[in-house]
């Protein structure tokens, strides 16, 4: 399906689309508890992202969750719009295999047609590549959906409403909780955000409160994309958590 997004955007078939977002965190909790050779490969990562001074090694490793060689996927939350109801559910556990096995089979009995499309904000620099990267890594067939290899952009059946925002300007980055804001979204106020998932997951060990946050995140996805096309959005009542 070519996705030339001046033609393509109000032609969309909503109900073709798999609206998704992922919770990630560090390997392990603590820069202290890294395998020796993992140890030594991410001291030469800190360097490359040092910003400071102080910026050393062990304090860097909180941000490690965003690389999927140092990181792993703790959630991955996906959502449809079928007849008016949106449906939503996630895939979570301490056993990454598990969950992106789960994720797999979805994708390969549901969303294994040409215009079926998977829509993320900023999937397609973060989400998309780091769900396909821990698949590999942990011995996973990537489904056809997620297999970029050798395809032309207009081939690849992934929306990013963050790229749809940019209109061309390579330069700009918005986020999800700013864009909601401007288009009126409705969103529940959490206790959680993003740069505390490492420590709820590790220090509280409460991944149905990350589930909880990852799905609130789908929606707003979801609807964020009917504002862009133009369609009304999703009614709380209208929410049906799987």
């Amino acid at each position: 399906m070519q996705l030339n997004y001046q033609t393509m955007l109000y032609q969309l078939n909503i109900e073709k689309i798999l609206f998704l977002d992922i919770e990630t965190v560090p390997m392990v909790s603590d820069y202290d508890k890294l395998p020796e050779n993992f140890r030594r490969l991410w001291d030469k990562k800190a360097e490359k992202i040092r910003q400071k001074k102080d910026d050393t090694p062990d304090i860097l490793f909180n941000r490690a969750g965003i690389y999927s060689e140092f990181g792993k996927i703790i959630c991955i939350s996906v959502g449809f719009i079928k007849n008016g109801k949106f449906r939503v559910k996630s895939f979570y556990s301490d056993d990454e295999i598990e969950l992106l096995k789960g994720f797999a089979d979805l994708l390969n009995k549901h969303y294994n047609k040409p215009d079926n499309l998977l829509c993320g904000h900023n999937g397609k620099e973060f989400d998309f590549p780091y769900i396909a990267r821990r698949m590999l890594v942990n011995g996973i067939k990537l489904p056809g959906i997620l297999n970029t290899a050798g395809r032309k952009p207009w081939e690849v059946s992934h929306l990013d409403t963050m790229e749809l925002w940019k209109f061309g300007d390579r330069k700009n980055y918005t986020s999800l909780e700013l864009l909601a804001s401007i288009f009126g979204i409705p969103t529940p106020k959490d206790d959680i955000d993003g740069s505390m998932v490492a420590e709820v997951y590790y220090k509280e060990k409460d991944l149905e409160r990350i589930a909880a946050y990852c799905q609130k995140d789908t929606l707003t996805v979801a609807q964020l994309l009917l504002c862009f096309v133009g369609e009304p959005m999703i009614k709380e009542e209208d929410v049906i958590y799987l």
